[in-house]
């Protein structure tokens, strides 16, 4: 693995933007606007990385899988803050028909400098994003700049066989509805959607697009509908599980929750259980589960441990986007108190890897159960938060 400086194409705001990468800038708080697509520089791996990372995801997935089944089996769910039982039962339920339910994609987060195993950060399982620069303008970059090169990166083909694969789940005579929230500055969401929404009609799915707001609720019916109140059967959204459930309407839509065989009238995709990999205390199950595992951190639920004395550990919020509430802590620091009421993980410190200041973070892609890509994202700080940058790649 290695970070190579460019000259960036000319005109090449304009180019990705074309792509479907409507947001190629970030406003900083100083006003300004700098590069969030930065093909000022890309970073090289040998194809024996790669396929050596791409082991290592498709593991750690199993292994996330199986944690969740053990979450489930044993009753584990307050463990992850869900503590309504009713949730707890219909996520549980959601596991057990698993197969009968629509799942597509996630985000490994992983520590990874080519010199030692790669290791996992955290799982973006039920809202990730930084998909679309990842499957779209990476791979016409590299065409352009590298012709005849290659790069891990099959996200579009994968995506679109997978919405032909699992069409037969969808309820049948009924659109693919996608939502997201308007609630959404930069359109990072909106941009998600719109791509995904690209990937099914390119399956041959009939699909609308709505703003989740704008989704509405028929007392009559007993259901949800779009605009022109059609029902809502089948819908997409890059809006969290946990915001879902906890909404105004959130009693309706547990009460409405088809999680497969035809139980309920709305099918929601990513499936509900997918709250059981979406979540920081997933870190410490595993590491319960799979303890000394070389692709893991040493993580915990009831505090830091042996980590604030010996290596130092970031306490993460169970739930959270773009290194929200993430503090990091040196060993031997003076602990620092956390609210009850914010139950958070301890994972053991791991500075990102710094390549001439620009720290690192590898978004590994999975699509159904296969790794299918990577994304690189680098900041000028120890957290990769919302000013971090889309760097691309190439296989030499």
């Amino acid at each position: 693995m290695e970070r190579h400086t460019i000259e960036p194409r000319p005109g090449w705001q304009q180019t990705v933007e074309a792509q479907g990468l409507i947001y190629p800038l970030t406003r900083y708080p100083d006003d300004s606007l700098r590069p969030y697509w930065d093909e000022s520089a890309y970073y090289s791996f040998t194809l024996p990385e790669v396929e050596a990372l791409e082991d290592v995801v498709e593991e750690l997935h199993g292994m996330c899988l199986a944690a969740a089944a053990h979450l489930v089996e044993h009753d584990r769910l307050a463990d992850l803050g869900i503590e309504d039982p009713r949730l707890a039962r219909l996520v549980a339920e959601s596991w057990r028909r698993r197969d009968e339910l629509p799942s597509l994609y996630g985000r490994f987060d992983l520590h990874y400098d080519g010199s030692g195993p790669a290791k996992m950060l955290e799982y973006n399982a039920d809202t990730p994003t930084s998909l679309v620069e990842a499957a779209s303008p990476q791979w016409f970059w590299m065409e352009e700049r590298f012709p005849g090169a290659d790069q891990w990166n099959s996200l579009h083909e994968r995506l679109v066989a997978a919405w032909k694969r699992q069409a037969p789940l969808l309820p049948p005579g009924a659109p693919l509805h996608f939502a997201h929230s308007a609630d959404d500055e930069l359109g990072e969401d909106l941009m998600t959607v719109a791509y995904l929404e690209e990937t099914a009609q390119q399956a041959g799915l009939e699909t609308v697009a709505i703003p989740v707001e704008e989704i509405g609720w028929d007392r009559l019916s007993g259901r949800f509908v779009d605009q022109r109140l059609r029902f809502v059967r089948a819908c997409f959204k890059l809006y969290p599980w946990e915001w879902l459930a906890t909404d105004d309407f959130g009693p309706h839509v547990l009460d409405t929750l088809d999680n497969g065989g035809g139980t309920g009238t709305t099918l929601w995709i990513e499936p509900a259980w997918k709250m059981l990999l979406s979540n920081k205390a997933l870190l410490a199950v595993l590491w319960e589960l799979y303890p000394g595992h070389p692709n893991l951190l040493p993580a915990y639920l009831d505090g830091p441990r042996e980590l604030a004395h010996t290596c130092g550990y970031a306490a993460k919020p169970l739930l959270g986007r773009e290194g929200a509430g993430v503090t990091l802590h040196e060993p031997g620091a003076e602990p620092v108190p956390r609210d009850p009421g914010d139950p958070c993980c301890y994972q053991e410190l791991a500075p990102l890897p710094d390549f001439d200041g620009n720290r690192v973070v590898l978004g590994a892609w999975v699509v159904e159960d296969e790794a299918a890509g990577l994304g690189i994202r680098e900041s000028a700080g120890p957290v990769t938060d919302e000013y971090a940058r889309f760097v691309p790649h190439v296989i030499r």
